[in-house]
């Protein structure tokens, strides 16, 4: 049995649908949990979903994920930007990290530009609102049946 897909969303996310819809949308974190829920369901996976405005929080269920989750999706909100502790517990993290952001911070701020989690992911998907979480699911799944053939084929 495959270990669930860790969903894990930062700061202010619980806020979307009514946070600047004209940004980020209007499906809520809820919508955007069943959304994620249905994808992995296709491929026979799980998702625990997740949403913190505290940092260490985040950190806490990224080192949790190492052992309970067979990868991870991640939207760390402003935390993108300034966390270098998010950074060192993905890098700690040896299994597939997408970064999943609703709209297109190139499209943004400067300093939106700047990514510490992109430096620990596998791939970032950006600018699709809630549809890139279900690439990441995609994505991800592709992955795990990757690494699953070839442990077979090994073995």
């Amino acid at each position: 049995m495959t270990l669930p897909i860790y969903v894990l969303n930062g700061p202010s996310l619980n806020l979307l649908g009514t946070r600047e819809p004209e940004i980020y949308g209007h499906a809520t974190l809820a919508d955007i949990e069943r959304l994620c829920a249905t994808r992995a369901k296709v491929y026979g996976l799980e998702t625990v979903f997740r949403q913190s405005n505290i940092e260490g929080v985040l950190v806490d269920w990224i080192q949790e994920a190492r052992e309970k989750a067979s990868a991870l999706i991640i939207n760390g909100a402003a935390y993108t930007h300034t966390s270098i502790a998010i950074l060192d517990a993905l890098r700690a993290f040896d299994k597939p990290v997408i970064e999943v952001h609703l709209s297109n911070p190139f499209r943004r701020e400067p300093f939106r530009r700047h990514s510490y989690v992109s430096l620990g992911s596998t791939g970032v998907i950006v600018g699709l609102k809630e549809h890139g979480y279900v690439l990441a699911i995609d994505a991800l799944a592709n992955m795990l049946e990757s690494t699953s053939n070839d442990r077979r084929r090994t073995n």
